[in-house]
């Protein structure tokens, strides 16, 4: 099934941003890419600012972009991410894999899925995206985007994710229900579990 994409992805607090992180699959793909040990609003704000620092993102130009430019673009100042040089090549490993596997088209991950555990099958396979933000990809292209497969419910993860935030509101609401579980973890040891994060404490 064709995804019909939200207008927006409340994710950076810019609409501009927002809007293109709905309207181009690489831009959400590469801010998932980048969400780690930063902000999420630092993250998702990301692509936009590639583009225009590149003039693209489409998959194929960055994949055959020249490495030095890509981690230059990443490093000017202020920098895309705290790691600009581990990113860089991130996402252009994510860019490679796109246009090697998809001819270029990001739609055709979930485009072309045979079911729900295919889909997740193949965002797992993209460089930089693991377990938990291949269940959070999941519940944003069945919850926002609207895709239909079969088996993709029972694969839909329990704890809250991204694909629960449509506001500014509930992204703060979703940051500090992450902020204080991990408060707790240092606290009280233990491993992270996300489908502990809101889940309500014991009396």
């Amino acid at each position: 099934m064709t995804a019909t994409p939200p207008p927006e992805l409340a994710y950076t607090g810019d609409h501009e941003a927002d809007a293109l992180l709905a309207s181009e699959p690489m831009a959400l793909l590469i801010g998932f890419a980048l969400d780690q040990q930063v902000t999420v609003q630092k993250a998702f704000s990301g692509p936009l600012e590639l583009r225009n620092r590149i003039g693209t993102l489409d998959a194929t130009a960055i994949a055959d972009l020249d490495p030095g430019d890509l981690e230059k673009a990443f490093r000017t100042r202020p920098a895309l991410h705290r790691f600009p040089g581990n990113m860089a090549k991130r996402t252009q490993a994510l860019c490679v894999a796109i246009a090697e596997t998809y001819g270029g088209d990001a739609t055709r991950v979930w485009n072309e899925a045979s079911d729900g555990p295919d889909l997740e099958k193949r965002l797992l396979a993209l460089p930089g995206i693991g377990e938990m933000k291949a269940k959070a990809l999941l519940a944003i292209l069945g919850r926002r985007f609207g895709v239909e497969l079969d088996g993709l419910d029972e694969i839909m993860p329990s704890y809250p994710t991204l694909a629960d935030v449509d506001s500014a509101e509930a992204l703060e609401a979703y940051q500090e229900k992450k902020r204080a579980y991990k408060q707790k973890l240092k606290v009280e040891g233990g491993s992270f579990d996300p489908n502990d994060i809101g889940r309500p404490k014991p009396r």
